[in-house]
C-alpha cells in the first residue's frame, strides 16, 4: 500500500480560484465540442467537395475522351512527334482527334495544303508520290467510322483518292494516310498513325 502524498498547498501570492459556476462549464464545454466539430466537419466537407469535383472532372474528361469526331485545331507538338504526324504549312481546315486504350493509341489528322505542302509532308515522313496508290482507301471501315471520315458509298467525299501506308516496327507508329485530290491545287489529306506501345 503506497502512502498518500501530501496535498501541495496553493500559493501564498496567487489568490485562489473560485468555483467554476454551471453557466460558465456549460459554455466551456459549448466551446469545446464547437472546436471538436470544427476539426472534424472542416476537414470532411472539404474531402466530400473535393471528391465531387474530383468526379465532375472524371465525367467531363471521359465525355470528352469517348466523344467521336475530329476537334477543329492543330495537334500538340508533342502527339505530332510522338505520332510521327508533321503538318505542313500552309495547311487549312487542320483538325485531329486522339484515342488511346492499354493495347493501341491512334491519332487521326485531316488538313488541307497545297500540292508542294503535300510533297514535303511525304518526304518528312521518307515517302513520295511515287508510294501513292489510286482507289487504295488504306483507312478502315472502324477508322472512318471513329473519326467521320468517309471516302466511299453515300455521304462520301469525292475523289479521287489515293492511298499509302508508312510500316514501321512497333513502338514507332504505322500511318495509314489517304489523300484526296478532289481540288488539285490543294489536296486534302487524312491520316491513322497508330502506335502499339
Amino acid at each position: 500500500m503506497t502512502p498518500d502524498l501530501p496535498r501541495q498547498s496553493d500559493p501564498a501570492d496567487e489568490p485562489s480560484r473560485p468555483a467554476e459556476d454551471r453557466r460558465h462549464k456549460v459554455r466551456r464545454r459549448a466551446l469545446t465540442l464547437l472546436i471538436i466539430g470544427l476539426l472534424i466537419g472542416v476537414p470532411a466537407g472539404y474531402l466530400v467537395i473535393s471528391a465531387n469535383q474530383s468526379r465532375d472532372s472524371g465525367k467531363d474528361k471521359e465525355a470528352k475522351y469517348s466523344a467521336t469526331g475530329l476537334t477543329e485545331g492543330w495537334p500538340s507538338k508533342v502527339q505530332s512527334r510522338l505520332y510521327q504526324v508533321p503538318v505542313p504549312h500552309p495547311a487549312n481546315q487542320v483538325a485531329y482527334y486522339e484515342t488511346n486504350n492499354w493495347r493501341t493509341s491512334r491519332l487521326y489528322v485531316q488538313f488541307q495544303t497545297t500540292q508542294a505542302g503535300l510533297d514535303a509532308f511525304l518526304a518528312e515522313l521518307g515517302l513520295s508520290r511515287a508510294g501513292l496508290k489510286r482507289d487504295d482507301i488504306t483507312i478502315g471501315a472502324r477508322d472512318q467510322k471513329v473519326s467521320g471520315w468517309r471516302f466511299a458509298g453515300e455521304g462520301s467525299r469525292p475523289g479521287p483518292y489515293f492511298g499509302l501506308v508508312r510500316e514501321q516496327k512497333n513502338p514507332a507508329p504505322t500511318q495509314y494516310i489517304v489523300v484526296n485530290t478532289a481540288n488539285p491545287t490543294y489536296p486534302m489529306i487524312y491520316i491513322v498513325s497508330r502506335t502499339v506501345p
